[in-house]
């Protein structure tokens, strides 16, 4: 099994997860975090005065898959949360050792469904 933790744009969020769906994906953890990277931060203007904005808003996507899911749930994402700009994001594919769904004990694959 595998983790995918993907950081997005928040408006590619819906289109994301109707992609995902598509491809028979139902389950994530949707995650509003701050960050940047090249992006770096902005300036904006508030009341006459400037200032910087160093951490900007992105969604961050957990979902857990198999093996066999892995690569196209990474192309599904990649090429939804497109958009050809600086900031489009990142994904990140981690080994997961067990998963156990607590209300019923079930382990692993089975977990996942």
């Amino acid at each position: 099994m595998k983790k995918i933790e993907a950081i997005i744009k928040p408006f590619k969020l819906d289109d994301v997860r109707e992609a995902l769906a598509e491809i028979g994906i139902a389950g994530m953890t949707v995650t509003e975090v701050k960050g940047f990277g090249r992006q770096k931060g902005h300036t904006e203007l508030y009341r006459g005065a400037e200032y910087m904005v160093d951490f900007l808003p992105k969604v961050k996507l957990d979902i857990v898959v198999t093996e066999e899911t892995v690569d196209r749930c990474v192309e599904v994402i990649a090429n939804t949360a497109h958009t050809g700009k600086i900031g489009d994001g990142k994904i990140f594919v981690y080994d997961v050792e067990r998963v156990v769904r607590i209300r019923t004990s079930e382990e692993d694959e089975e977990a996942l469904l």
